[in-house]
Parts: C-alpha cells; sequence; structure tokens
C-alpha cells in the first residue's frame, strides 16, 4: 500500500499541504470534516478489496469538497457515479493527450505518464472527458462537483498534477 501512498504524501508536503494517510477502512464522516481535500490512492495489482467494498466509499459523492481519485481512486469514483470498471492493463509510460482545459491539468496538450493498473473505466454520465478518449479515459472530472479522477499516476511523472490538485 505504502509504494503507492507516500511518494503522493511527500510532493503534496513539497507543495506546501498538510496531509495524513487514511485506509479507507478508518474513514468516518467525523474525521472527514477536518480536511479540506482528499487523494484517493492507487493500490498495488493483486488489491482488488476496494471493488469488493464500495459501500465504504460512498462519501465521496456526498462530500462537498475537492477529492481526486488516482488510478483505483479513480476506479471507484467512476463505478460510484454509474461508471464500469472493466480489465484492461497497462504497464508502463505513455503518451496521455490533455484534450480540456481545466484548474487541475492546465491547458490541452500532450504529457507522458505512468500507468500500472490491471483496470481502466468508463466515463460516468455527468463527468467530462478531460485526457483520452472515450474509449481510454485518462482522466475525468465532474461536470458539478470538484471531483476528479485519473488513471495513471502523477506521483512517478507529473507531480506538478498534485500541487495544481492542492490549490484547487
Amino acid at each position: 500500500m505504502y509504494e503507492f501512498v507516500l511518494p503522493i504524501q511527500e510532493t503534496v508536503k513539497q507543495a506546501g499541504a498538510e496531509c495524513d494517510i487514511l485506509h479507507h477502512t478508518e474513514i468516518s464522516a467525523n474525521k472527514l470534516e477536518k480536511y479540506k481535500r482528499a487523494i484517493l490512492c492507487g493500490t498495488a495489482l493483486k488489491d482488488n478489496a476496494y471493488n469488493e467494498n464500495l459501500d465504504a466509499f460512498s462519501w465521496i459523492l456526498e462530500w462537498a469538497k475537492p477529492v481526486l481519485g488516482i488510478c483505483a481512486g479513480m476506479q471507484v469514483i467512476a463505478a460510484l457515479s454509474g461508471g464500469s470498471i472493466l480489465v484492461k492493463p497497462a504497464i508502463g509510460f505513455g503518451s496521455i493527450k490533455i484534450i480540456r482545459k481545466t484548474p487541475l491539468l492546465g491547458d490541452p496538450r500532450q504529457i507522458e505518464g505512468f500507468h500500472l493498473h490491471k483496470y481502466a473505466v468508463t466515463l460516468p454520465q455527468g463527468f467530462d472527458l478531460l485526457a483520452g478518449t472515450i474509449d481510454n479515459v485518462e482522466a475525468f472530472m465532474h461536470l458539478e462537483k470538484p471531483l476528479y479522477g485519473i488513471i495513471f499516476h502523477p506521483e512517478v511523472r507529473n507531480q506538478w498534477i498534485l500541487g495544481r490538485f492542492i490549490r484547487i
């Protein structure tokens, strides 16, 4: 678990924000009150427990503060929002086409990102595609809520995304 979480924590701290690590089983409404935002990190390829316990993440859809789902976190957001989780493994660096200007990803352009996932997602209704294609969703955001998802790992090559997220 920590191989995905600690690099994100370090990047967030370097960007000037405080950061606590909570396992999804530790989250309650009381614990969330003090936080300004949440990042749902990725997990090991063999760890699918999040997908079998989506109810533990129901707070995401009700919370009015910014949430960024990375890899498995994006999959959780998609599934909770009516999208699907699809078997579509990807490992390694690849080109990612940002197609829409947003506070999270900036201007449309090509970037290189690192993928390490067994699953992909479909774009849920009520979300805009930010990067990739409709058949290969790389990033999305909710149309009304500060809810974002990216399938690639910004802690590996694109730490600036995490910095932009903490300023949203």
